[in-house]
């Protein structure tokens, strides 16, 4: 006689709610205070601040619940829980961390020339691979990106130029300004130039070798470390002038979208609402949503939270039905993990 299945009836109520997490800052010496002129962020007093982790699955770098019964819990302790009520069919990290960390930069100098290992290669050399995004919340005129390396550049070429100090001029230089996105697949070379306020959105890793530092020194007085052996492993030498992503508008005069990146690793969507529209995000579905301008609401059942340009929001998996009001014209990026 076949033995009877045990039925587990689903919980009365989401565990769950839509989340948001108090920021790390990190202080860079190319860092600045943008982040407090334009996004009201109360930053340490004093320090070039160049990084706001809004979202971190990190160790020892684990965002703290800001809202709801949950304040005080880290996104880490919540992935330990409910990792399923999380993630849906979303795949974790290593270590079964959260997939996606979202920073927000503020350059007010030139950042290392670097790269970031693709996932073969992390492995050779006891990484972690990273693919990112890039887009441009703020940007001075003139403001500029290196990214790829210039057409017809060899890597013969390229390790002379590191030995003898020009190795910048390898890199293909594109102009941006605010609302432009570039993405990064693991192996691009890549920098950040002068005065550019970016929303970052990336593979939950923190390997990045550095080619080169523009010969400045730390905050602690010293030389960089620099990971040319490294480096030279990562790069994808037939990453030529890549170009910034180019991607229509679709939708109606309240609410419009594009697509900026679709990728095994995570999808980006940038939205433009009206005052008053109320966009239906996806059911059933982990999604983080960051505000670059305006104000909007996210409600979700009886849950509500109240986000401004510079907040991100993370809605878990299990919510079944969760909507956006703009309170004023805003726009936000929506990502989801796959």
């Amino acid at each position: 006689m076949p033995r009877p299945t045990l039925c587990r009836k689903p919980p009365s109520h989401k565990v769950l709610y839509p989340l948001v997490f108090h920021p790390g800052f990190k202080e860079r010496i190319w860092g600045g205070r943008e982040l407090e002129k334009l996004f009201g962020k109360k930053l340490p007093a004093g320090k070039p601040i160049g990084e706001s982790w809004e979202i971190s699955d990190r160790p020892g770098d684990e965002s703290i619940i800001a809202n709801g019964k949950l304040a005080g819990e880290t996104l880490h302790q919540l992935m330990e829980k409910f990792p399923r009520e999380i993630l849906g069919h979303a795949r974790p990290a290593a270590g079964n961390r959260f997939p996606i960390l979202c920073k927000i930069l503020d350059a007010r100098d030139k950042l290392s020339l670097q790269v970031h290992p693709s996932a073969h290669k992390a492995a050779e050399l006891k990484g972690e691979p990273k693919t990112e995004m890039w887009f441009i919340a703020d940007a001075v005129p003139g403001a500029e990106l290196y990214v790829g390396l210039k057409r017809g550049m060899t890597r013969a070429e390229f390790e002379k130029r590191i030995s003898d100090g020009s190795v910048a001029e390898c890199f293909h230089r594109v102009s941006v300004r605010a609302g432009d996105t570039m993405f990064l697949p693991s192996g691009r070379v890549h920098a950040i130039g002068v005065g550019l306020v970016i929303f970052e959105i990336q593979q939950n890793s923190d390997t990045t070798y550095r080619v080169f530092d523009w010969n400045r020194v730390g905050l602690d007085g010293k030389p960089r470390e620099l990971h040319v052996p490294q480096s030279l492993a990562s790069i994808n030498f037939n990453d030529f002038e890549p170009p910034l992503v180019q991607t229509k508008f679709s939708g109606d005069e309240n609410t419009r979208s594009r697509w900026l990146v679709q990728d095994p690793l995570f999808n980006v969507e940038i939205i433009e609402c009206k005052k008053g529209a109320r966009p239906h995000l996806k059911p059933m579905t982990l999604q983080i949503l960051a505000v670059v301008t305006g104000k909007i609401d996210v409600h979700s059942g009886t849950d509500k939270v109240n986000l401004t340009a510079g907040q991100f929001c993370l809605i878990p998996a299990e919510l079944r039905q969760t909507e956006i009001i703009a309170e004023t014209d805003a726009t936000l990026l929506r990502v989801e993990a796959n």
